[in-house]
């Protein structure tokens, strides 16, 4: 094996490769506490969160929501409208909101910011030199924030029938009559219920047995409901085998239960999760390691087991794939990469929450009952449904539900799920408490806004607080009460 020798000096302080969110958060940090860094990007400032994920979704999430609420007019007492549009002009709006946020993320900005901003591709060279452009960069701390991108099944035909993904689909301008979805996940969920309102056609195949399967099997039955009723075809068990082309149709060829199911489209989005950016970095070569998912290996404080003064953050590294906790994982990489050999944090990964931008929303943060029972986890459990809650019901919003985990006997939260309108709004009040040691009781003595969809999270800790009332102080209270008359 190569044996590579320290420089006596250095360039920089740190070089991070990758200008996402986690890559962006980490050069940040380093900048503002006045080291020299480097920040180097192939392809587009922003990453994949600006330019193909978080922020074109949700723009045509929004598209998309607008059109169906158009639609259910007459629910609110309104005549039935009928809603007219462009495909292409969705399409162009979500480009445009890009493209209004992009400065956020942009060269100009960082470097005003003071990092140094190259674009070209990176190789790491030895544990502290990386090439970029032909030019040979050292530094004492390297921080890989490569990110990752969708994830392509090995299915015959796949690859020369054509498909979008995630990453491409925002290209489209000419609308489909037909899509199939492949995948049942979060991206696969919300781009579903997207081309649906649309009026597209939308077939989503998931070869497991339920869609959203991180989440309760609750949650993932309503979601089910709901997609049906609004008339996506959801096709449970279904493996995709093979993909070939008839005429002008895309065909995708299913396995079944033991039968064999043919699905007819005009496009195929595949959605089935999301793979590392660790190819041409150089890591072989160095002996940097893998995880079996091909995630960067790396220790509580993310730095690589070999190379310490390597670090990995974000979607290169796991085991979470979200902008916030790429964002949250950078202020360890870049302060452990700077003062490591002075003081070294541990990642914390206690309260990390979550939300899937489907209508209904379903956030999360900590324990689900899945989880809770996989790890033998004793706990209690309060409902509260939406039905009952005077703002979901004058909005016409009462599909839905929170749920709080909490140790038996007492208020301390354990996790959360709620399925909500707004949800990931109202699930931060629940992440605060859990970052803070709140129990319910907690909750349940603040003073919540009526009317409210946050009121929701109230009436949970009430419903906890009336499972558990103290019967031997109510009947010594009525004692007194009774004496009290007499």
């Amino acid at each position: 094996m190569t044996e590579y020798k320290k420089p006596k000096k250095f360039d920089r302080n740190m070089i991070v490769i990758g200008a996402g969110s986690a890559g962006l958060v980490t050069s940040y940090i380093a900048a503002t506490v006045k080291a020299r860094v480097t920040l180097i990007e192939g392809h587009r400032m922003g990453g994949d969160c600006l330019n193909t994920g978080c922020v074109p979704s949700k723009a045509l999430l929004r598209s998309a929501a607008v059109i169906h609420e158009m639609g259910r007019a007459a629910d609110f007492g309104l005549k039935p409208v009928t809603v007219d549009f462009d495909f292409a002009d969705v399409m162009d709006r979500v480009q445009q909101k890009i493209e209004t946020i992009a400065p956020h993320d942009s060269i100009e900005r960082y470097t005003q910011l003071g990092v140094e901003c190259i674009t070209g591709y990176a190789k790491l060279i030895s544990p502290w030199e990386v090439e970029v452009n032909g030019q040979i960069l050292s530094a004492r701390s390297i921080v890989i924030a490569t990110g990752a991108r969708p994830a392509l099944p090995p299915i015959p035909g796949l690859a020369n029938t054509g498909f979008v993904t995630s990453d491409t689909v925002w290209d489209l301008r000419a609308k489909p009559k037909s899509i199939a979805i492949m995948g049942g996940g979060p991206i696969g969920c919300e781009l579903s219920q997207a081309f649906s309102r649309l009026g597209v056609e939308v077939m989503q195949i998931e070869m497991l047995p339920r869609l959203l399967m991180r989440e309760d099997e609750e949650v993932s039955a309503l979601v089910l409901q709901q997609f049906r009723e609004q008339g996506i075809r959801v096709m449970l068990e279904h493996k995709v085998v093979g993909v070939d082309r008839y005429a002008r149709d895309k065909v995708l060829i299913c396995e079944h239960h033991g039968k064999r199911v043919v699905v007819n489209c005009d496009e195929i989005l595949v959605a089935v999760g999301r793979t590392a950016n660790v190819d041409g970095l150089g890591l072989e070569d160095l002996g940097i390691e893998l995880n079996p998912n091909r995630t960067i290996k790396t220790d509580d404080y993310l730095r690589t087991p070999k190379y310490p003064h390597i670090l990995a953050c974000g979607d290169v590294a796991g085991p979470y794939q979200f902008t916030h906790t790429a964002s949250h994982q950078a202020w360890y990489a870049s302060v452990n990469g700077l003062f490591g050999s002075l003081k070294k944090f541990k990642a914390d990964y206690s309260v990390i929450p979550w939300a899937t931008f489907t209508d209904p929303e379903v956030a999360r943060v900590g324990l689900n009952e899945l989880e809770a029972q996989e790890r033998n986890i004793p706990y209690e459990v309060t409902r509260y449904s939406l039905s009952g809650l005077d703002r979901a019901i004058t909005d016409d919003e009462t599909q839905g539900f929170v749920k709080v985990l909490t140790k038996p006997g007492k208020d301390k939260i354990l996790g959360v799920t709620i399925v909500a309108a707004h949800a990931g709004e109202l699930i931060a009040e629940y992440v605060l408490a859990m970052k803070h040691g709140l129990g319910l009781n907690k909750l349940l003595g603040t003073i919540h806004i009526y009317p409210t969809m946050n009121e929701a999270n109230k009436n949970t800790a009430g419903e906890w607080r009336k499972n558990h009332k103290p019967e031997w102080l109510l009947r010594w209270v009525e004692r007194y009460h009774h004496w009290r008359r007499h």
